[in-house]
């Protein structure tokens, strides 16, 4: 349960080195119970290192995250995800060899749910992302785009979803596709109260669906606040010209 002493998710001065490339440079964030938020920036800004950082995939070398006033970094992925914490990535991260109802009955049997509890919450989601006559179809068999989704709603399998990080979920997805992503998250916040981080470069999208975004540029985070308010921030307009 969520102690209302802390914020949610608490990023502070988080550093994370490759090298002597530094890809994130003290970066500081909080997000709020219930919210949308968007990670923008131009490519090689650090926004999916910082993801990564977040759900337990690279361990920074300064800094600490701290989730619902408990620390998670430096802990594994498995164990950020049994705290409620799920994320997508950019090529879609499915076992292609299993057929769609196999990928989604995964996380609930991971999570201890019966067969015919995990049957019955995988066929109302694949139902509401209009997969249904995909089930036994491999995922290997299907588009980008479908696996995409199937990834993003797998992860609502996860009956302790809290916090939902998502990387680049709308990137060369046809445009039905991404109509059912869109409704999925809004229905998914607005129903379950989950929130999201999500990462994304389609501007328009995010503008009428992130509460706030934070925009990082070469490591550092620039400017944060509503898209009209970032939109505006000279530092924001040249890290996007190249200035």
């Amino acid at each position: 349960m969520q102690d209302n002493r802390y914020p949610f998710l608490d990023v502070k001065r988080v550093v994370k080195r490759f090298g002597g490339l530094v890809a994130n440079n003290e970066v500081t964030l909080q997000i709020g119970k219930g919210e949308i938020r968007g990670l923008i920036g131009p490519n090689g800004s650090g926004k999916t290192t910082l993801v990564n950082v977040i759900t337990g995939i690279y361990e920074p070398e300064e800094g600490d995250i701290f989730y619902t006033g408990k620390r998670i970094d430096g802990l594994q992925p498995d164990v950020i995800a049994s705290m409620g914490i799920m994320r997508t990535f950019q090529v879609a991260r499915v076992f292609r060899d299993m057929t769609v109802l196999e990928n989604m009955l995964i996380p609930g049997f991971c999570q201890g749910q019966s067969r015919k509890e995990a049957v019955g919450r995988a066929e109302e989601l694949l139902d509401f992302a209009l997969l249904t006559r995909l089930k036994n179809t491999q995922a290997k068999s299907l588009s980008g785009g479908q696996n995409m989704l199937l990834q993003i709603v797998r992860g609502f399998m996860n009956k302790d979803l809290q916090l939902y990080v998502m990387d680049e979920p709308f990137a060369g997805v046809h445009q039905s596709i991404k109509g059912i992503i869109l409704k999925s998250i809004k229905m998914m916040n607005e129903e379950k109260g989950v929130t999201f981080l999500i990462i994304s470069h389609e501007m328009p999208t995010v503008s009428t669906l992130c509460d706030k975004v934070t925009v990082l540029a070469k490591g550092e985070l620039i400017a944060e606040g509503t898209m009209e308010e970032v939109a505006n921030e000279p530092q924001v307009i040249d890290a996007y010209l190249g200035g």
